[in-house]
Formats: structure tokens, C-alpha cells, sequence
């Protein structure tokens, strides 16, 4: 059942209205908060930590992120007038509870598209309806609904090319809307305190590394850096992980700090002006877009979650290793660039994109780890941790999801290093122990000749780990097992 749209306000002037804020954490952009502040009522901003509901919990370090953006957000509502509400329980329930409260008879929300969620804000719209309280839901996170970038058959896109050019002809950006300066509230509604959440580790501070400033202004700091800094050069620096090349935008984007449209104005009008080339503006346009893709595709496809998208990859004979899955998590599988990648994961939370690609294909090629233990490693350990990105792009990585990387194409851990980090610049931050390795022999340190070693100062199985598996072997194994997915796919077709 769909969220209705805004009808004629019918409900006492005097009554207030409630702003649901969940993963759009701003004031910008807002058309959940614009809708309301438009009735002329005030307004009750809510957000309910809902741990039991039907959304997946979030993982450890985005908690840590929504910690900051709480505090952002509440502060900003708390000067223009309308202090923020919290409360930790069910949904409904305390939308309910806050109802009752205050005689509230409107609920405006930007709507979750992850099938979970999706379902249970229309079952909560349909039982409030019924009581007399209307549901006005909007599109404040992606940049079209789900459902409106369809074939000339009427279908979802399976293909990202076609997608991304639908989208492009379909979508109708929304104006531009500045935070507003007042938003008349209501003072004295009871409310959690933030620090009772507990939602930052304190012993120990495993998050003390932690990058990127949560909150709207963050968000907004970040895009600015960006593109003065970035975008000229997006397409090409990107891939190069001991670089800020990239935009650093997914977490603000993931909890709605920012809108993705506001993103793909600055790249575009920073092109307009000659700021930057307009392929380089281009090409980050479409990695938002890829977002949106995503998004539909798990919308669309709920089953993806945790089946493969291609149905013959669910044949793929994954090994049980817990030695192997533990080596990876904690980067020490004894090839530099992937070690690099997972630690600066459980340093910082995050983990640039190339490195993403290249440990993921470790997980499930080299490994033959199925992909759904790395896809929730990365739920519970990054900022930007979001249901369709996650999920895409590890099935994408296994060869299983739409549009995906075949199989066959495994990364080899040592030529991506040497490509992308030829200066040893990102290995060196992040496996210090392999510093003084001469690049020559830094992104294979045992294949460095034992005095080489030794002037390092590396004792392989000692300082640093021999390889957990030989990657020649290790692709074959991993091709051979592709032949059982092929089986599975002639079967299915006989």
C-alpha cells in the first residue's frame, strides 16, 4: 500500500503536525518538512531509534555516525524553534504515543525504499488512517522513486547503462530548497535524552579513528571541498587509493544529510562554469546514479537480500573457512593491499572504493567465501553502511547481482596494488610493518629476496603473514567452481 499523497488540509488549525525523520537527517532539501511547514501548523519533529522494527539494524559503526547527525540535526531544529523528539521503542507505537500527546492528526515522512521498511510504513499509514490520522509520504533520498525508471515494457532495468539514461530523461530535479529559518514547534513534549542511546563506544573508544564530521553542515563542508578539490580530476584520482580522490559522500548521503540532487547541481554547475570538465562531472553524476540503481534494483527484486540475484549462483559450492574469514576481517591475510583496505576499514569506517573492489574479490574468488559474509562485515563495520549499495555491490562483485562483473574476472591482489598504489603510498599508511619494503617488492613482500627483507626489517610469519593462499591455485579453484554455477544455469534451462 502507497503512502497517499498531500490533500486539502481538513484538521484543526491549532493542531500540530509530525515530521518522522529517519534517514533524511536535514533541513535543506526536505520536502517531508517542507510539506509540513506548508499546512501553516506546528510541528512536531520525531525520530524513533525502532532497534526490533522492520529495517535492518544498523551496524556498530553507523551508529556512531547517526550519534553525530542526531546531535546536528537536533541542534539546528532546536534554533529555529522545534526541538527535536526522541524516543527508542516500536514505530508505532510511539508514533502513537506522541499522537495521543498532542492531538497531532497529520504524519509527514520521507519514505524507506528497502522492502522491509517500505511494507511497514504502509501498514503504520493504514492503521493511523483508520483512526482519523493521515500519512503524507515523499521521495527525499533518491534522485527518482522506485518505480517511476522503467523499460518500454514496462519493467525494472536490469542493465545500469540503459538505467542510468532513462533516469537522466525521466527525472525532474525539485527546486532548490534552503533550510528554513523558523519552524514554529512545540515546547515541553517528553523526549529521550541522545546520550541514554549509548549509540558511541566508550570502553574502548573503538571508534576513535573515525572520519568524515556527521550533520548537515558536514555534508554540505564535504561537497564544497569536493568539488574545489576533487572533481577535476574525479574519473581518473578515484582509483587511486593513497589520494583524496574521492568524494567522501556516502555517509552524509546515506543518512540524508544530504540530497542527492543538491550533489549532482554542484558537480553539474561547477561544470556549467568551467570549473570543472564536464566528463568529470558526468562521471560522478553517474555514480550517484548507481545509487539509484541500487536502490530499485533491491525495491524491486526483495529477494536479493540474501538470494543471488542470478539464481544459479545460489549453486556456487562457498567454503566454510572461519580461519580464512578471520584473517580477512582483521587484515592479515598477508597481501598488502588487501590487508591495507581492511584495516583502514576498522580504523576509520570506511574504505576507499577501489580497495572495496579488490578485497571483496579476495573474499569470494581467492577465499570462495560467500559473499553474504563479507556483504555483513561491511554492514556492521562501515559509516556508509546502506541495504541497497551493500548488497548490489557484493552481489556485483560475486557475479551473481544485475549488471554484474563476471565471475571470471578475478582481481589479482598484487597487480591491483601495483597499479593503483605503485608509490606504496596507501600500503605504507595502513601496514606500517612493510615501510621500509622498496616499492619493487612491497605489494609481494615475499617474493623480496631474504636480505631485502632483513634491511626492512620483515620476518614474514613473524611481522607480517605469508600469504593465506596462493593466488594462482586460488583462481583456478575459484574457475572451477564457476563451472558448477554454469551447470546450475544449463539445468535450469533444459
Amino acid at each position: 500500500m502507497e503512502i497517499g499523497p498531500v490533500t486539502t488540509e481538513t484538521a484543526p488549525s491549532n493542531s500540530p503536525v509530525i515530521v518522522w525523520f529517519r534517514r533524511d537527517l536535514r533541513l535543506a532539501d526536505n520536502p517531508a518538512l517542507n510539506h509540513a511547514l506548508a499546512t501553516g501548523r506546528r510541528v512536531l519533529p520525531i525520530y524513533v531509534h525502532d532497534e526490533g522494527g522492520a529495517a535492518r539494524p544498523a551496524g556498530a559503526a553507523s551508529l556512531w555516525w547517526l550519534d553525530g547527525s542526531l546531535r546536528a540535526l537536533a541542534a539546528d531544529l532546536s534554533a529555529r524553534g522545534a526541538p527535536l523528539i526522541l524516543r527508542r521503542g516500536d514505530s508505532e507505537a510511539e508514533l502513537r504515543r506522541l499522537i495521543a500527546e498532542t492531538g497531532a492528526t497529520t504524519v509527514f515522512l520521507n519514505r524507506l525504499f528497502e522492502p522491509g521498511a517500505w511494507t511497514r510504513d504502509a501498514d503504520i499509514a493504514h492503521g493511523l488512517k483508520a483512526e482519523g490520522v493521515d500519512c503524507r509520504g515523499f521521495n527525499g533520498s533518491l534522485l527518482a522513486r522506485p518505480g517511476s525508471v522503467l523499460t518500454g515494457s514496462g519493467g525494472p532495468y536490469k542493465v545500469f547503462t540503459p538505467f542510468m539514461k532513462a533516469l537522466l530523461s525521466v527525472a525532474v530535479p525539485p527546486e532548490p530548497a534552503p533550510a528554513p529559518t523558523a519552524i514554529p514547534g512545540v515546547r515541553d513534549v517528553a523526549s529521550d535524552a541522545l546520550d541514554d542511546w549509548a549509540l558511541k563506544p566508550t570502553r574502548p573508544d573503538w571508534a576513535k579513528g573515525f572520519i568524515g564530521t556527521p550533520g548537515e553542515a558536514g555534508a554540505a563542508a564535504a561537497l564544497t571541498a569536493f568539488v574545489k578539490d576533487g572533481l577535476k580530476t574525479y574519473s581518473r584520482s578515484r582509483d587511486i587509493p593513497g589520494v583524496d580522490g574521492t568524494s567522501r559522500l556516502s555517509p552524509h548521503l546515506h543518512f540524508g544529510e544530504l540530497s542527492p540532487w543538491r550533489a549532482a547541481a554542484a558537480a553539474r554547475a561547477a561544470a556549467d562554469d568551467g570549473r570543472v570538465p564536464d566528463a568529470e562531472a558526468s562521471k560522478f553524476v553517474a555514480q550517484l546514479g548507481w545509487r539509484d540503481f541500487s536502490a530499485h534494483l533491491l525495491h524491486q527484486f526483495p529477494a536479493m537480500a540474501d538470494r543471488a540475484f542470478r539464481p544459479e549462483y545460489d549453486a556456487m559450492p562457498w567454503r566454510h573457512d572461519p580461519a580464512g574469514l578471520a584473517a580477512w576481517q582483521r587484515g592479515q591475510t598477508g597481501f598488502p593491499i588487501v590487508d591495507a583496505g581492511m584495516r583502514q576499514l576498522w580504523a576509520t569506517g570506511w574504505m576507499h572504493n577501489r580497495v572495496r573492489m579488490i578485497v571483496g574479490s579476495f573474499l569470494v574468488k581467492d577465499l570462495l567465501i560467500d559473499w553474504r559474509e563479507g556483504e555483513d562485515w561491511f554492514w556492521k563495520t562501515l559509516v556508509d553502511a546502506d541495504p541497497g549499495n551493500n548488497i548490489q555491490n557484493w552481489q556485483w562483485i560475486a557475479g551473481s547481482g544485475a549488471d554484474a562483473a563476471p565471475y571470471f574476472r578475478v582481481f589479482n591482489p598484487v597487480t591491483q596494488g601495483e597499479k593503483f598504489d605503485a608509490d606504496g603510498r596507501y600500503v605504507r599508511t595502513w601496514v606500517p610493518e612493510l615501510r621500509r619494503l622498496p616499492d619493487r617488492w612491497l605489494h609481494a613482500p615475499w617474493t623480496a629476496p631474504p636480505e631485502i627483507l632483513r634491511h626492512a626489517g620483515v620476518r614474514l610469519g613473524h611481522d607480517y603473514p605469508r600469504p593465506i593462499v596462493d593466488h594462482a591455485e586460488a583462481r583456478l579453484r575459484a574457475l572451477a567452481a564457476l563451472r558448477t554455477v554454469s551447470q546450475a544455469r544449463v539445468d535450469a534451462l533444459d
